[in-house]
């Protein structure tokens, strides 16, 4: 994931496409957990950036709706 390009893009996600990135993340680590466990996994390092990025997209999510709170 190229960082500032996709904060970009996901700038202008509504609270469900939010949602739905979220969702996407959460397979895509348990897919990464799961290969890593049978020793499938090459690098190692994705696990960690895919959490990174499940945290970017729900802090986002958040300041987007307190953004539009007030």
């Amino acid at each position: 994931m190229k960082t500032k390009q996709r904060l970009s893009d996901l700038w202008v996600m509504s609270d469900d496409q939010l949602n739905d990135e979220v969702l996407r993340l959460k397979r895509e680590q348990f897919n990464l957990r799961f290969r890593r466990a049978t020793g499938q996994l090459e690098n190692t390092s994705t696990v960690r950036t895919v959490r990174r990025d499940i945290a970017r997209v729900k802090t986002l999510a958040a300041m987007k709706r307190a953004a539009a709170n007030g």
